[in-house]
Parts: C-alpha cells; sequence; structure tokens
C-alpha cells in the first residue's frame, strides 16, 4: 500500500504541474500556480518523508504536513474551479484525487495514534 500511494502523491504532483502549464501567463494566474505546485508536490515529498520515519510520533507528524498540504491543494484547485473556465474536469479530478489522499492520511494518523494509546494503555 505504501508505494501505491508514494506513486499517487507524485502522480497528483505531476498533473497539478501539467494543468498548471495550461493556463494563461499572468500575474494572478502565476501566483495560484506557483501555490499548487508548490503544495501538490510537497503532498508527495512529506509522504516519502513520513515512510522513512524514525518513531511513530515522527511518522504521525510528517502525516500532520501531508495533512496540511493536500488540504491546501483543494484550496487552490477550488479557486481555479471558481475563477477559470479552462481545464474544469482535470481541475475537478485532481480536487478529488487531493480529497482521496486527504481521506486516507487523516484514517492513517488516527489508525496510528489508536495504536500508540493501545500500546500506552497496555503499560
Amino acid at each position: 500500500m505504501k508505494e501505491v500511494i508514494k506513486n499517487r502523491t507524485k502522480q497528483f504532483a505531476i498533473d497539478c504541474w501539467k494543468v498548471c502549464k495550461k493556463f494563461p501567463v499572468s500575474r494572478e494566474y502565476n501566483a495560484y500556480c506557483n501555490q499548487l505546485i508548490r503544495c501538490s508536490s510537497s503532498v508527495g515529498a512529506n509522504y516519502r518523508a513520513a515512510c522513512r520515519a524514525k518513531s511513530s510520533a515522527d511518522f504521525i507528524n510528517k502525516l500532520k504536513i501531508v495533512e496540511e498540504e493536500a488540504d491546501e491543494s483543494m484550496f487552490f484547485l477550488e479557486l481555479f474551479l471558481e475563477v477559470g473556465r479552462k481545464e474544469r474536469d482535470e481541475i475537478k479530478r485532481l480536487h478529488q484525487e487531493a480529497n482521496e489522499l486527504l481521506s486516507i492520511t487523516v484514517a492513517s494518523i488516527k489508525t496510528m495514534k489508536n495504536r500508540k494509546s493501545e500500546i500506552n494503555n497496555r503499560k
């Protein structure tokens, strides 16, 4: 499952980059594109970092960053849906993917917190 999520987060970053290439070059679009490219690529980069975590607390902390960056990606995709007419279907698909990655991340965080709690209760 870890490799599947690594691949999905990487593809998400690539797809966001590709959709940004299709927008007009303007101060406004450039600002949003730069932010979307940054946060969408951070989803994958931080997931990979989480996979190399040194402890369960480190893993949770890194996943919290993934959660924030996926949510931020959704925000910028929503802005594009509001202000643009181009690439609506692709933006909606990317928004759905960001939402799924966010849901997976939140579920993973909850699972890890529950495991830590169970271990602490046994002590």
